[in-house]
């Protein structure tokens, strides 16, 4: 084959070329990319930036020193979600270059001073912080304010209304309680009340699910959504004494809760003989939720997997801070809905983390 036929590969950028894009020497080219002599970081970055513009298809060196600092605050909640929650974080940590240091804080739920002096004061220079929290103005104000001071902000789990975060890692909660909505309503079979149980009303989170199934349970004629759903702050006891209550009535043929306490919700339904009988829909293949959809006291879950959100929290807050360049997936964390028939057999917690968390 002569080289007039031979098919040609598209030319390398030489390091004369890439001298004149940075505005350097080819010597000094030839240092930084091949990283030796003494060159400065500013001349460096100009160099890297060139190659990468130019295409040159090598590894390219490392132009950021320093450590990164990334905070990573969550609420004091010790249900398994947010267990399950830690220990990703624990294994994404042991991943992570050693110039990444996540700082981890377990701040109080309802605390705004301590929450927002977390957000406000980090005790080194902070590039970015990752935060689960409530929706309040003050808190709103303290991440608007990191925010305008170029800290990089990434919500998970639940979101936080008009904050200009880089991106929120969790799943679509509206389209959740929709989702609970819609199973509710397929397979409610007879007309009646539907109870709504609502972890907390100050997390956008669960406000969403709520209206979201309520929305959802407008379209069903036969169905009417309990007009205040009830607030249980995740305790089974208030789960138990709301289902208790609803009973009573004799017309509760469903029940959405947004949160954890379903022991509470369980034993209401066998103690009532209406186990199997009223629709139930909650959150998470927990371990115990797999048992109670086996033996059809539950019927859905919907699984938000959490060692997905902080995938994609570090993921989007890793790219905004410049460590990693490949591009990050948009949009929310997709859920999971688990049923009798591909109910999950895996432990819902499995504690196998080893070394020190830094």
């Amino acid at each position: 084959m002569t080289d007039a036929t031979s098919p040609r590969r598209k030319r390398t950028a030489r390091f004369v070329e890439i001298a004149e894009a940075a505005g350097v020497s080819p010597a000094t080219v030839d240092r930084v990319l091949n990283e030796r002599g003494s060159v400065s970081a500013a001349m460096r970055a100009r160099v890297v930036a060139a190659a990468r513009q130019l295409g040159v298809p090598r590894v390219l060196p490392d132009t950021r020193h320093g450590l990164v600092h990334i905070d990573v605050l969550t609420p004091n909640n010790d249900t398994p979600f947010f267990q399950r929650l830690s220990l990703a974080l624990q294994r994404s940590m042991q991943m992570l270059d050693r110039r990444i240091v996540l700082h981890r804080q377990v701040l109080p739920e309802a605390d705004d001073a301590v929450i927002t002096r977390a957000i406000l004061e980090p005790r080194y220079k902070r590039a970015a912080l990752v935060v689960t929290t409530h929706d309040t103005e003050a808190v709103r104000g303290a991440l608007n304010t990191v925010i305008e001071r170029g800290e990089s902000v990434v919500t998970m789990v639940t979101d936080v209304a008009d904050v200009a975060r880089v991106h929120y890692a969790g799943i679509d909660n509206s389209c959740a309680g929709r989702t609970a909505g819609y199973f509710v309503g397929r397979l409610a079979a007879r007309p009646g009340k539907v109870l709504l149980l609502c972890s907390r009303k100050d997390y956008r989170a669960h406000v969403d699910r709520i209206e979201g199934c309520r929305e959802k349970l407008s379209e069903f004629g036969h169905l009417i959504a309990e007009v205040e759903p009830v607030e249980t702050y995740d305790n089974p006891d208030a789960c138990h004494r709301a289902v208790m209550r609803a009973l009573k009535h004799g017309d509760l043929v469903g029940i959405y809760n947004s949160g954890y306490g379903s022991a509470g919700i369980e034993a209401a339904l066998q103690k009532a003989g209406a186990a199997g009988k009223v629709v139930w829909v909650g959150h998470e293949m927990l371990d115990h939720h797999r048992r109670y959809i086996e033996q059809g006291t539950m019927d859905i879950v919907i699984d938000q997997d959490p060692d997905g959100q902080v995938f994609s929290a570090l993921q989007h807050v890793l790219n905004a801070c410049g460590v990693v360049d490949a591009p990050v997936q948009p949009g929310p964390v997709e859920f999971r809905v688990f049923c009798s028939a591909n109910v999950r057999r895996s432990a819902y917690l499995v504690e196998d983390v080893s070394g020190p968390a830094r």
